[in-house]
This record gives C-alpha cells, sequence and structure tokens, in this order.
C-alpha cells in the first residue's frame, strides 16, 4: 500500500519552517547552558537545560526537515513567522525554568540560597508552576525585566545566565540571530528582517546588515563587563569572581535593555553612585539605532549623534525628562520626600530611573512604588515613548512620536491653505510630498493608538484584578508592554493569574509593535493563503 503525506499549504510550510529555524537556534543556546550548569556543577539543571534543548531541537529540527523546499517568505508570512516564532521561543524557552524547578529537590534548592540572607526558600520555586516559568521566559525573550523571581540571588547560576542570554540574544532579535546564522543572501531574509520591526539596514545585504549588527554589539558588549567589572570590585566587597559575574550579566542585559538582575533589589543593592554612572551610558548605547552606531564607529561621520533625528531627540529627551522627574520629586512632590534623603538624592535616582525607562532597560536604582502618582506618570511616559527605532529598545519609538506629532501639525495647518497649494513636510532629513506624509502619518498614527488603546485596556484590567490604584496599574502595564521591566511593586508571583497571563500577551504584543500579532490573529481565523 502506497503512503501519501498530507499535502500542507505553501504558506503554513514556509512558517513552520522558518520557525523551526528558530528553535534550532534557541536549542543550540540552551546547549551551551547545559556547559554552564556543568561549570558550577548544578546536575539538575544541567539535566533540566538538556531535556530542554533536545525537545526544543526536535520540534525545530523536524519542522526545519519536513519542510525543507518549502518557498521563501513574503512580507505578510514574515511578520507571522516573527509573532508565531516569538512566541514560540518564549514557549520552549519556559522549559528551561520549569524543568529546573521541577527536578532540583529541596534541599539541592535550599542551597542556592545566599549565605546571611534574610530568606530561607529559594525563588527556583516559583518557577515549578508553568505559567511563572512562561512569564519569565517571556520577559526574558522580549527584554522587559519584569520578573517572578522575588530574589534572584537564590537561583541557580544556570538559570541567572538563562535569563541574561536571552535578554542578551532578544535584544538584538532572535530572529535576526536566525538570519545572520542560516540565511543565506537573497533567501527571504529581508521579509524576515523587516517583520522584526526594523527597517534601516547597514548594508544592501540583510546578512550582512545583521552580522554587522552582531559585531558591534558584541564589542559593546565586552568593554561593558570590562567597565562595569571595575567599578563593582572597586565599589563593593566582592570576589574578583562575584564580580565578574555580575558585571557580565548586568552588561548583557543592560546594553540589550532587558534589565534582569541578579542581585536582589536590582541596581539598588549596589547604593554606588559610580555604578549607576557607568550604567547610565551602557544602557543609553542600548537605545541608539545600530546604523548611528556602524556610521560613527566606522568613521564616516561622529557627527549623526547629531545629526540623525532619533539620536538628536533621544538626548533632548534625556536632558529634559531628568529635569523634569528631578523637579517633580525634589520639589513638588511631598509624598515622595519619604523616598528620598534629600534634594541630590532625588536628583540622582530620578537621572538613573529616566534614563533606565526611556532606554527600556528596566534597572531600578530607586522604590518607585513609594513615588506619587506625579512621578509614576512621568516614567510611564517615558517607558510608551521608548528609544530609537533599529535599537534594542520597546516603546513605539521616537520616530514613530515625532511622525505622529509632525503629522499632526502638518494636518492642522492645511485647513489654513487651498486645496491647490502645495505642502512639504519634513521628516528629518526626508522631505515628503502631500501623498507621502499622509502615508507615513496614518502608518505611525494606526500602530500608535493601537499601542495606546492596548495600554489603558490592560491598565482597567489590572486594577480590578489587584486592587491597585491606577497610576500604579498604568505604570506596571507601560513597563511590561515597553518591555522596560520596571515595577511599582504590582508585578510577582502572588499576583492574580488574569493579569500574569495579561502581561505575557502585553509583554509579546510590545516587542512585535502589534500589527504582526494582528497579521498572525487574522491568519488564524481566516487563512494566510488568498
Amino acid at each position: 500500500m502506497t503512503r501519501h503525506r498530507t499535502r500542507v499549504p505553501a504558506a503554513l510550510a514556509t512558517i513552520a519552517r522558518d520557525v523551526g529555524s528558530l528553535l534550532l537556534v534557541e536549542a543550540a543556546l540552551m546547549t551551551l547552558t547545559v556547559a554552564v550548569a556543568l561549570g558550577f556543577r548544578e546536575f539538575h539543571a544541567a539535566l533540566a537545560f538538556l531535556l530542554a534543548g533536545g525537545i526544543t531541537a526536535g520540534v525545530g529540527g523536524a519542522a526545519r526537515l519536513r519542510f525543507a523546499d518549502a518557498p521563501d517568505p513574503r512580507m505578510k508570512h514574515g511578520m507571522v513567522i516573527a509573532a508565531s516564532g516569538w512566541f514560540a521561543v518564549a514557549l520552549f524557552g519556559s522549559l528551561g525554568f520549569f524543568l529546573t524547578a521541577s527536578l532540583t529537590p529541596d534541599g539541592v534548592a535550599a542551597g542556592y540560597v545566599p549565605a546571611g540572607a534574610s530568606y530561607s526558600e529559594s525563588s527556583l520555586r516559583y518557577f515549578e508552576h508553568p505559567l511563572h516559568a512562561l512569564f519569565e521566559s517571556m520577559s526574558g525573550w522580549t527584554g522587559s525585566g519584569l520578573t517572578m523571581a522575588v530574589h534572584e540571588p537564590s537561583l541557580p547560576h544556570a538559570l541567572q545566565w538563562w535569563r541574561s542570554l536571552i535578554q542578551w540574544v532578544g535584544g538584538v532579535g532572535v530572529i535576526v540571530l536566525t538570519v545572520s546564522i542560516l540565511s543565506r543572501p537573497g533567501s527571504g531574509s529581508y521579509a524576515l528582517y523587516r517583520s522584526e520591526t526594523r527597517e534601516e539596514k547597514i548594508h544592501p545585504s540583510v546578512v550582512s546588515t545583521v552580522r554587522t549588527v552582531w559585531k558591534i554589539f558584541v564589542a559593546y558588549s565586552v568593554l561593558a563587563v570590562v567597565a562595569l567589572f571595575a567599578a563593582i570590585h572597586w565599589t563593593q566587597d566582592l570576589s574578583l569572581f562575584d564580580a565578574a559575574w555580575q558585571a557580565l550579566n548586568h552588561a548583557m542585559t543592560g546594553l540589550s535593555t532587558g534589565g534582569f538582575s541578579v542581585t536582589d533589589n536590582s541596581i539598588a543593592t549596589y547604593d554606588s553612585p559610580l555604578i549607576e554612572t557607568v550604567l547610565l551610558p551602557i544602557m543609553a548605547l542600548g537605545a541608539i539605532a545600530f546604523p548611528i552606531h556602524y556610521g560613527v564607529l566606522n568613521g564616516r561621520d561622529p557627527r549623526l549623534l547629531v545629526s540623525d533625528l532619533q539620536t538628536r531627540w533621544l538626548f533632548v529627551l534625556f536632558a529634559v525628562g531628568v529635569v523634569g522627574l528631578s523637579a517633580q520629586n525634589a520639589l513638588v512632590d511631598p509624598v515622595a520626600a519619604t523616598a528620598f534623603d534629600g534634594s541630590t538624592d532625588a536628583v540622582r535616582d530620578s537621572t538613573f530611573q529616566w534614563i533606565s525607562a526611556l532606554s527600556c532597560t528596566g534597572f531600578q536604582s530607586a522604590p518607585i512604588g513609594e513615588w506619587s502618582p506625579g512621578g509614576k506618570l512621568l516614567v510611564s511616559v517615558a517607558m510608551v515613548i521608548g528609544g530609537a527605532a533599529g535599537s534594542t529598545v520597546g516603546g513605539i519609538k521616537i520616530v514613530r512620536a515625532y511622525t505622529v506629532a509632525r503629522g499632526i501639525r502638518w494636518q492642522f495647518s492645511r485647513v489654513f491653505l487651498p486645496k491647490s497649494a502645495v505642502v512639504n513636510a519634513r521628516i528629518g532629513d526626508r522631505v515628503l510630498d502631500r501623498g507621502e506624509m499622509a502615508r507615513e502619518f496614518s502608518e505611525a498614527a494606526i500602530v500608535t493608538i493601537l499601542w495606546v488603546i492596548l495600554l489603558v485596556a490592560s491598565s482597567l484590567v489590572l486594577v480590578n484584578a489587584s486592587g491597585a490604584d491606577y497610576a500604579s496599574a498604568l505604570f506596571e502595564v507601560a513597563s511590561a508592554q515597553g518591555n522596560v521591566g520596571l515595577s511599582a511593586g504590582i508585578t510577582g508571583p502572588e499576583m492574580p493569574a488574569v493579569a500574569e497571563g495579561m502581561f505575557v500577551l502585553n509583554m509579546w504584543v510590545g516587542r512585535l509593535e502589534i500589527i504582526p500579532v494582528l497579521v498572525l490573529a487574522r491568519s488564524v481565523l481566516y487563512g494566510l493563503e488568498p
């Protein structure tokens, strides 16, 4: 009897093959984590990541092999691949958390709690809950930084490393990594590159572009590790190894604007102006578009830092926001006075938190939960805007916010002119005619409106689910959806399951800027083929 394979639609085959490729890359990262676990003699974690990597490689390899002859993706396929691929890597990435927690005996887990700690139970135990494991994985891959690990130092080194690694890879983009490893020129790479909310290319070839991006990112990472190690070793009473370990992890999550930490209370644990000062340029570098880094480092035009629209406005927003938030916390806000020792302390914390928020990093140096609604609202605005498109940040991006503001002004100016008048608009160094400006304004406005609608709706859900005040709920949702990671104290293993599940959605949608997720939803309902 002849066996026949069921014919899979070409579009679905393309999507399955490329999502399988993403999972193969993730499996390779899990294999690397097995080596880290063995190096620390964390055998239960090593077994967990070996199993997780095997499952992930099995599923990904089967999909890639089964549909190896599928056609190259078009743009609509790229969006579905991006949306489903990001969710798939988060789902399979959660296996590392879940299996490590499930396979590690209580006695071994208790041994991970640092000596002299005020708590006795390892945060590893929280990841026995599948939703907590998925939350942590989604937060890591999307660079969000919100966490279910109440006490990060009580996690095995393998999980600390895995959290940092997935933020480091996810900051640049898991699809960008896959394109750089597996794709060949002209193989649909541009559709995948664009689907991950990226526009500008450094080189004509997308594969060359993403490899250059990774070279820049790795070089910055090495410099960040060295600078942070010097600062931590100088200011903290730690062994050389502990200083190096903390520098490595914080450099990875700082430059990727992810925000996961390996210390209790994030950067506030250090209480060090020097460490905070070293982190400021690291976070800022992650918020600048990679083509600008390439232009400056390649010696072509250092003036790009001033002439580029997004970079110029990033520095302006840094300066204006620091002044505004410092004034709010030091002079205007009577509630925040209890959280500060004085105006100098208020300026220091406001500076760090504003840059952490606008760069979407999420490192925390202050008890933001104790701030008044005014301070939380200002930081929420920063998290909504985010840094430059083409960088590692979340939010709606500076160029989109600028386009919306410029488009409103342009539309208003047309009211007072005759229909025959030629009205051009300037966006950066580009001069757009009426049709071009209308198209760009519409695209930016649609994404922004959808983003804000989801933000407001999710905030209302969180208020009803958790009983939090609206300012805190808005802050927490802006942090999740903007892929930031700052918290007013709502996020944690005790939060309502409906709120936790909603945050998984917010982080996923926020990383992809909504449209790819909507395309995926439409494809599920109506099919992708014409």
